[in-house]
């Protein structure tokens, strides 16, 4: 193992991690407040402070063995879960969507702003490799969270935004899996299912939509 080599890729990623897990939860929090739950207020989570969000095993831990075990090769980590009681929600089934869809989509917006450094960084005629790799890394990150949330089981984004989604019956079985969900998802990320059949599709289209935005800045810089 390179050890320079794993302080510089940590020095890179710190900065888009932290922002991108710290925007994902707070923005869970906003949504809910916003539709009438208050809970994650009440708990100090609707916050931009890193540390509120960090979980010491999912966070720091669990990335940090991945990475010296697969040598890099597969990386998965978490935060921890804004608090929302549904219940408080003033249409739990409908709102519960627009809470769930919140972290993702604050993780689009987030790869959008990086990309759009990129594009000033290229346009201003920048040299600074670390900098342009941190924005790449941002993009990456970003799109990887955004993407991997939307999976539709639960306890993940995806699967409260199915629940809120279906008919009532159709939804209490997906809501059903939640106890299991997790490993179930482990289980299809190890399998290579969540990797080949969703994650890479939806990034592919990630960057196509991010493509497509930045086409009319750099060619206003090229």
């Amino acid at each position: 193992m390179d050890i320079a080599n794993l302080i510089q890729t940590v020095a890179i990623y710190a900065l888009p991690v932290l922002f991108a897990i710290t925007v994902h939860e707070a923005a869970h929090g906003y949504a809910a407040r916003h539709f009438g739950d208050n809970t994650a207020y009440m708990q100090g989570r609707m916050t931009l402070n890193p540390l509120k969000h960090i979980d010491p095993i999912g966070t720091i831990l669990m990335p940090l063995l991945l990475y010296f075990a697969t040598s890099g090769a597969f990386l998965f980590g978490y935060a921890k879960p804004v608090p929302v009681n549904f219940g408080n929600l003033r249409n739990p089934k409908r709102d519960m969507v627009w809470v769930a869809l919140a972290g993702p989509a604050s993780n689009f917006v987030q790869a959008l702003l990086w990309a759009l450094v990129l594009v000033l960084l290229a346009g201003l005629g920048s040299q600074e490799l670390f900098f342009i790799k941190m924005a790449q890394a941002g993009i990456l990150v970003n799109l990887v969270m955004w993407a991997f949330n939307l999976f539709p089981l639960p306890p993940l984004d995806g699967g409260r935004i199915l629940v809120g989604l279906l008919p009532w019956k159709q939804a209490q079985w997906v809501a059903r899996v939640e106890p299991w969900g997790f490993f179930i998802v482990m289980a299809l990320v190890i399998a290579g299912v969540v990797g080949n059949l969703w994650l890479r599709p939806l990034m592919t289209l990630g960057y196509a939509v991010i493509n497509a935005l930045m086409a009319p800045l750099l060619s206003v810089f090229g």
